[in-house]
């Protein structure tokens, strides 16, 4: 199915997102704000806030769809779990260190995951101290919009590379059943320390989050509408088996996520 919607010739919304029909598709164009000589485009970075892309559409793309997915980290909550918790054990630098390697493709996602929890190396009681002391921030209007989904018949997966453990609180605080949540799991000794995390789990290897959402459409009819939201790049590479992308950069911006998606919103009521 293709990431499209058929709409009336040559509409323009406010925000400047125009559509026209090609072969009875609608294509979405982003009408570029230009710099005072008329000519430069703004550029962005993660901290520039960015203007939204066809947010009409994309409330339309929620309106058809069945199931709706989101990422977790930095689009449901405010926070990057594993950064907050790799602070919270004193190991954040070391971490952060870690995370930029892996961005600039030196490893895989896997290979990134587990040096980085070696490195933490949480323990059972650090979890549960971590939760209590840190608890995540739901990011501004979520909760109404996954109501509202819900109000609707819809159904709201939660697909996170993040850990299973620290994000089942924020699946609770969103009525979401926790078999509704794909994440990583970590695993323990018998007293405690931390062991290891499942391999086993899709969101744990590159390209998981495509996997786990084409387990769930295995679960449907094969027509069903499956829509992914997040913030990153493994969000936007969910699309197939998901049928449509939104962006979100309400919490952070990634540029290329923002220049790759054809629809991008800054607040869950755009799509409401």
């Amino acid at each position: 199915m293709s990431s499209t919607i058929g709409l009336t010739l040559g509409r323009t919304a406010a925000n400047g997102c125009s559509t026209s029909v090609l072969n009875g598709a609608a294509t979405c164009h982003v009408v570029a704000s230009k710099a005072l000589n008329g000519n430069n485009l703004h550029s962005m970075s993660e901290t520039t806030a960015p203007t939204s892309k066809c947010p009409d559409l994309a409330a339309k793309v929620i309106q058809k769809s069945h199931i709706v997915c989101f990422d977790v980290d930095s689009t449901v909550i405010r926070e990057e779990g594993i950064d907050e918790l790799a602070d919270f054990c004193g190991k954040g630098s070391e971490v952060a260190r870690v995370t930029k390697e892996a961005m600039g493709g030196s490893m895989t996602f896997q290979d990134a995951l587990k040096i980085r929890l070696d490195i933490i190396r949480p323990s059972q009681k650090q979890i549960h101290d971590f939760l209590k002391s840190r608890p995540s921030t739901l990011t501004r209007n979520v909760k109404r919009f996954v109501e509202h989904l819900k109000a609707e018949g819809k159904q709201v997966y939660l697909i996170s590379g993040g850990f299973h453990c620290l994000i089942e609180p924020v699946a609770n605080e969103l009525n979401v059943p926790i078999s509704h949540l794909y994440a990583n799991k970590l695993m323990f000794y018998c007293n405690g320390e931390y062991a290891a995390f499942d391999t086993n789990q899709p969101t744990s290897r590159s390209g998981g989050k495509a996997e786990a959402i084409a387990h769930i459409r295995k679960q449907y009819e094969a027509d069903t509408v499956i829509t992914m939201i997040g913030d990153g790049a493994t969000d936007l590479e969910a699309v197939p088996p998901a049928n449509y992308f939104i962006g979100f950069g309400g919490n952070v911006v990634r540029p290329e996520v923002y220049k790759r998606a054809q629809y991008y919103v800054t607040d869950f009521e755009q799509l409401m």
